[in-house]
């Protein structure tokens, strides 16, 4: 059956390119159960690839040609083959992480054929400690990195013992909603989305987007001053925002939770604060490796969620709603102490300036804020015109507890996102069973030797203890 494929998906599809490869990640690692024999990872691909039906969202392509009058349609895959998507790999010796990272990079870096289906998944053996890895991608087009990473958790148990459980791709009869249903938590949606959530919304209620001149207004008067909301016009240039290669790099650490949470308690500031904060002082200790620190402050763009105020729309929302703020990330500040009180006053502005709003006005004024993102690329003024932020800083909730898939634990999962053109380096964030795991996707020419800011993350949360007095 071909059905047509709605405007936001259409534009990811239409947007990709060579060099922006536009699929989010995942890398998971499993710790091999007890008595597992010399075969598991085999027996682990296998059951990965053997599944019985396979979902409906994974076997359609896109499509578009003079029968379809031009428009692009989704239309099953008529020869589906299930070997060409769940793939079996090993890395080489040593087999240490830096290995797994490098063959993670390469793979983030390929296109997905349009003649398939938009999805691939690796099953990764040959790590030295014995763990197990799992790299998946899917095309944007069919699911949102949330919506994504949410759908390889739900396949998870907290039982060990637990046996019979699906692949992420698996057709089952109770999962009565499709997966690409792109729906903003309280606390995290797909920013890229926001534009297409806004003008689905403003058209079918005239009456709440009436409102949206006095919100711009607003949002304006801010930027101008050079205030924290959901539009920049102060980002200074940086190497971080140039033109891109199709090739990436991808590196990928975690930190107790419990460690950034002792920074909030004892500083007053919150988890995304201190994740920002973090950030912050990796990204200035890097650029000054590189003699490339500008001196006005780097500026974030950070997905929020918030209690937008009482509306008159009928949403299943609920009255949440989830924006954009563009955080200024106090880089140009040498004290740690001082960067992370800068972030926490430009968090609580932005996020007082965007709770005067309606939903709607919320998704508009973040979907201003991306405009010059998406059209500075397209009209190749990368270099031209200020980019409207620097960096892109995610921070995904996940399960809080251990979770395990046919009694292998899973020990860790780190997101892989989307660089684009003048928009070099993605940092998404993820929280797991007491850790927080960062993901650094970025263009391997563009973003040279990225995996240093993992130790340059590592410094500056010791040095927010510190200053913390922990």
């Amino acid at each position: 059956m071909v059905t047509p494929i709605d405007p936001t998906s259409a534009a990811f599809l239409l947007a990709e390119n060579r060099q922006m490869p536009m699929h989010v990640g995942a890398l998971q690692l499993f710790r091999k159960p007890e008595g597992a024999g010399r075969g598991y990872v085999r027996e682990f691909f296998e059951e990965m690839r053997d599944a019985d039906e396979i979902a409906p969202l994974f076997l359609k392509h896109p499509y578009r040609a003079a029968r379809t009058a031009g428009q692009l349609v989704w239309r099953p895959d008529e020869q589906f083959d299930i070997e060409h998507h769940v793939r079996h790999s090993a890395l080489p010796k040593p087999g240490r992480v830096r290995e797994l990272l490098e063959l993670c990079s390469r793979l983030h870096s390929t296109r997905l054929g349009w003649e398939r289906p938009l999805w691939e998944a690796h099953v990764i053996e040959g790590m030295r400690d014995g763990r197990v890895a799992m790299y998946t991608k899917t095309h944007h087009a069919l699911v949102d990195g949330v919506s994504a990473m949410r759908l390889i958790q739900s396949v998870l148990s907290t039982d060990p013992d637990k046996r019979g459980m699906p692949a992420p791709w698996a057709y089952l009869p109770e999962r009565t909603r499709a997966p690409r249903e792109r729906e903003p938590s309280e606390t995290q949606a797909s920013l890229s989305e926001l534009s297409g959530q806004a003008l689905r919304t403003a058209l079918g209620i005239t009456a709440e987007a009436a409102g949206l001149p006095g919100a711009l207004i607003r949002t304006l008067r801010k930027s101008v001053r050079n205030e924290t909301s959901s539009l920049s016009l102060y980002a200074p240039r940086t190497i971080l925002n140039q033109s891109i290669t199709g090739s990436r790099r991808f590196a990928a650490q975690d930190w107790p939770m419990e460690r950034i949470r002792g920074v909030g308690k004892a500083t007053g500031t919150t988890v995304n604060d201190v994740v920002v904060a973090m950030c912050s002082g990796a990204l200035r200790a890097y650029l000054l490796e590189m003699h490339a620190l500008p001196e006005e402050s780097l500026v974030a763009m950070v997905p929020v969620g918030l209690k937008a105020r009482e509306s008159q729309i009928a949403s299943a929302d609920g009255g949440n709603a989830v924006g954009a703020i563009m955080v200024q990330m106090g880089t140009e500040r040498a004290d740690p102490a001082d960067r992370l009180a800068a972030i926490h006053r430009s968090m609580v502005d932005g996020k007082e300036a965007l709770s005067s709003m309606t939903p709607v006005q919320i998704l508009a004024m973040s979907a201003l804020g991306q405009a010059p993102a998406i059209l500075t690329p397209m009209l190749r003024m990368q270099g031209i015109v200020r980019p409207p932020y620097n960096v892109i800083i995610s921070n995904v909730p996940g399960p809080r507890t251990t979770h395990y898939w046919n009694g292998a634990q899973l020990v860790g999962t780190y997101p892989l996102s989307i660089p684009i053109n003048g928009m070099a380096l993605n940092i998404t964030c993820t929280s797991y069973d007491g850790d927080m795991c960062f993901g650094l996707t970025g263009c391997r020419r563009t973003v040279p030797h990225l995996q240093r800011l993992l130790t340059h993350l590592d410094d500056e949360l010791k040095a927010l203890e510190k200053a913390a007095g922990i």
